[in-house]
């Protein structure tokens, strides 16, 4: 079964955006006159979500400006660049997914010095760091779960192969390690076969998803996917070949993936709280700028290897059971996590 959430502690496509709009309806008591934009580290479908988000926040919260804006190109001068005309053209605060974890720094440190706040999205800068937070899918944690039931499905034993993105990627790591738990968990009857990484770009990714499956399909008992556009290749890559017997725990929910799913190529997915992330993000950031809300030291953080300040954003598994319902659920989650996030995690005046 895959009808379940994993909530706050451990995407959504624009098909649930609309309906998230109309639903969440959390207005500010009062208006606010900063500007706050969310930029992640490049462009990537994974962060689509983040434009309605920031428009949804703006008018839910009654934030002055929430702008979504993306660097040109994956590399982190460019991030930095962007992040660095804004706050001279006057923002007041930044939710990024950072272009290099440790490389974003000094460039958080300054904008720290120059009374702007900062938050990680989707993945986090790595400490010490001057973002207050960071809000993202636990990467290790979901990673493990996407393996665990890959395993499952596989029937406890045979060969898995790891799918996993950019090396650049903070979270690449963490997922490389939640899987090799969960095959270490079997004691041997599972082996990891493989892990391909740096197949979260369009053509590197059918390159060498393709010739791995032409390669080694039938060595191939189960697969899990790690990164979005990894896991749209591989659903395709499965279609084609007509083979419906590797068992494929997919990530994010492009409708190529969710269709595969329905005609029993993929046999489920990890869904993201992209939107959540954007939505929330931007929230939190505004009640920072200006100092009128900090952090709490107290709150319930999340202690990761990147950082001592993590919030989950939560994740659901979608299956063939839920396909059709899950916009709700990751509605729910939303609302759940912005309605306690400012008493939970900050200290206002």
């Amino acid at each position: 079964m895959f009808r379940f959430v994993i909530g706050a502690r451990r995407n959504v496509r624009l098909l649930f955006i609309t309906a998230f709009a109309a639903t969440l309806g959390t207005v500010a008591a009062n208006a606010s006159d900063h500007k706050i934009a969310l930029v992640p580290g490049g462009p990537h479908p994974y962060f689509a979500a983040w434009e309605q988000a920031a428009a949804d926040a703006k008018k839910d919260f009654g934030i002055a400006t929430v702008d979504y804006k993306v660097p040109a190109e994956w590399k982190l001068n460019q991030q930095t660049e962007l992040l660095a005309s804004l706050a001279a053209q006057g923002y007041s605060g930044f939710g990024f997914f950072p272009g290099d974890g440790a490389g974003i720094n000094a460039t958080l440190a300054e904008l720290k010095g120059g009374g702007i706040s900062t938050a990680a999205l989707g993945g986090c800068s790595v400490d010490p760091t001057a973002a207050a937070f960071c809000f993202a899918t636990d990467p290790f944690n979901t990673s493990y779960i996407g393996a665990k039931k890959a395993i499952e499905a596989m029937g406890g034993k045979g060969n898995l192969v790891h799918l996993t993105g950019m090396l650049i990627d903070t979270n690449t790591t963490l997922r490389e390690q939640g899987v090799q738990k969960a095959v270490d968990e079997t004691k041997g009857a599972v082996k990891l076969l493989q892990t391909l990484a740096d197949t979260d770009e369009q053509e590197a990714g059918d390159q060498k998803i393709n010739a791995l499956l032409a390669a080694k399909k039938d060595q191939i008992d189960g697969m899990v996917a790690t990164a979005y556009i990894t896991s749209v290749v591989t659903s395709k890559s499965l279609r084609a070949t007509g083979d419906k017997r590797i068992k494929f725990i997919a990530f994010n929910d492009d409708p190529i993936i969710l269709d595969a799913i329905k005609d029993g190529f993929v046999t489920g997915t990890i869904v993201q709280n992209a939107y959540g992330q954007g939505y929330i993000g931007a929230y939190a950031v505004d009640l920072l700028a200006g100092g009128a809300c900090t952090t709490k030291a107290d709150a319930p953080w999340i202690v990761t290897p990147q950082t001592k300040h993590f919030i989950d954003s939560g994740i659901i598994l979608v299956g063939p059971a839920n396909i059709a319902t899950y916009g709700a659920d990751l509605k729910a989650l939303t609302h759940k996590i912005q309605t306690a996030f400012k008493d939970t995690y900050l200290t206002c005046k």
